[in-house]
């Protein structure tokens, strides 16, 4: 008597077979890297083209700045936020009409419970949303929802296939890390970024798809976009006494990140008596317009300020107004309600901090011991990264990545360990909340 097909005790590989799930898993997380890369370049094209639109400029959001008069600047910013909002506002009442999918579902946290029901309309209108605000200049990443894109479509073919519900989580992570890794040029960032993160821990069954997903994205970016880290840095040297300075910055760098985090805190909850999105955006918008007015540098997510800090273009006079300027304006951005991220803003917030620090030690001690100011901006990039995040490991490869400083990664460790400890000892909740706490 034969034997029925199914139980055949040496089953054919196929794809979808468990036999060949490893392997199937590996495929389908190169394919989400190649989506996350798609998505940063179209997502990164598509803000351009608002920004074309709304200030005759495609080279920066500073230049564009610079390139109107205040009034204008005010202006833009206005309408820019109005925009946003009316979308923001029409996007929530089609979401809830709409079929499958929680609609305020965050990525993040969506891969700490280990779901992927991301919601298809909100996620599209917010992005919408976000390219009218980064466009018009509001003091935000783009990179948050190219990530979120990324983030989306992965959910989306891992809901499409016929998958276990762990493969799907692991598809929405890779989805993740593949996004971080992209947007900042930082691969092994972006893996870190969803296990210290995202997942709170080391997940065994997540690591090679994240690694493969995330390695992928890269790698396409780098042979097809651009074959050069996100911030170019000159050669840096470090100093007997540059270990110390960190040690000490890091005390600095953790009180500024927990500023922020209570500032940004504190503005939401006082745009959050506002009603309606379009009032909030709109109100967002007039307020970082008119600190644009006087300071064009707050545009943005600040990228091009944060190249010219480590180029070393920058006096601390100058530097300290837009860093007072940046925080107040990403405070206002982000406390409005503005689709975007806070990530590179943060950046620059360090780095600015950092440079001032070592331009002002330097008119107290000699030059011996203080070294290069582009060495402390740098470290304050991380320091500032890890106070905002809680996240050190994630914060020093992220920003070591970025510059390719890596001589640098002792005083950035030190640095980084002070200010997570000095940020995290008084109760600010961090950008992306505490994995830790979601899985209990």
């Amino acid at each position: 008597m034969t034997a029925p097909p199914d139980t055949d005790p040496q089953p054919r590989f196929r794809l979808f077979h468990p036999a060949g799930r490893t392997v199937r898993l590996w495929l389908l997380a190169m394919l989400v890297g190649a989506l996350a890369a798609a998505a940063s370049v179209l997502l990164r094209g598509a803000a351009r083209g608002v920004e074309w639109l709304a200030t005759g400029q495609k080279g920066g959001l500073v230049d564009a700045a610079l390139s109107l008069q205040p009034w204008q600047r005010v202006l833009v910013g206005c309408v820019g936020g109005l925009l946003a909002g009316a979308v923001l506002a029409w996007g929530n009442a089609w979401a809830r009409r709409g079929p499958a999918g929680e609609q305020h579902l965050d990525y993040i946290d969506a891969a700490r419970h280990d779901r992927v029901d991301l919601n298809d309309r909100t996620t599209l209108t917010r992005t919408l949303s976000a390219l009218f605000s980064v466009g018009s200049g509001a003091s935000i990443g783009r990179e948050g929802p190219m990530v979120q894109m990324a983030a989306w479509l992965a959910a989306r073919l891992a809901r499409a296939l016929p998958l276990s519900e762990q493969e799907r989580t692991t598809l929405l992570v890779c989805g993740i890390a593949a996004g971080i890794g992209t947007v900042y040029h930082a691969p092994v960032a972006g893996v870190v970024f969803v296990l210290e993160l995202a997942l709170g821990f080391w997940v065994p069954h997540a690591v090679a798809p994240v690694l493969i997903a995330s390695a992928t994205a890269n790698a396409l970016i780098y042979w097809l976009v651009e074959a050069q880290p996100l911030y170019a840095v000159p050669r840096l040297d470090l100093l007997p006494t540059s270990l110390g300075a960190a040690l000490l910055a890091g005390l600095v760098f953790g009180a500024v990140g927990w500023a922020l985090l209570v500032l940004l805190e504190r503005a939401r909850a006082l745009f959050g008596v506002i009603g309606p999105p379009i009032w909030r955006l709109g109100l967002g918008g007039l307020l970082v317009g008119l600190i644009s007015a006087a300071v064009p540098q707050v545009w943005g997510n600040g990228y091009s300020v944060i190249a010219n800090v480590l180029q070393g273009q920058l006096l601390w006079q100058w530097l300290a107004l837009v860093l007072v300027a940046k925080v107040l304006a990403t405070a206002l951005s982000s406390g409005s309600g503005a689709i975007g991220g806070v990530f590179t803003p943060s950046l620059l917030v360090g780095a600015a901090s950092g440079s001032v620090l070592a331009q002002l030690a330097q008119l107290a001690l000699p030059a011996a011991w203080v070294g290069d100011a582009k060495v402390m901006a740098v470290v304050g990039m991380a320091a500032v990264l890890a106070a905002v995040t809680h996240a050190p490991l994630m914060a020093v490869v992220m920003v070591m990545e970025m510059t390719h400083a890596f001589q640098l990664t002792l005083p950035t460790m030190l640095a980084c360990g002070v200010a997570y400890a000095v940020s995290s000892q008084f109760g600010a909740r961090p950008l992306y909340g505490n994995p830790i706490e979601a899985h209990r």
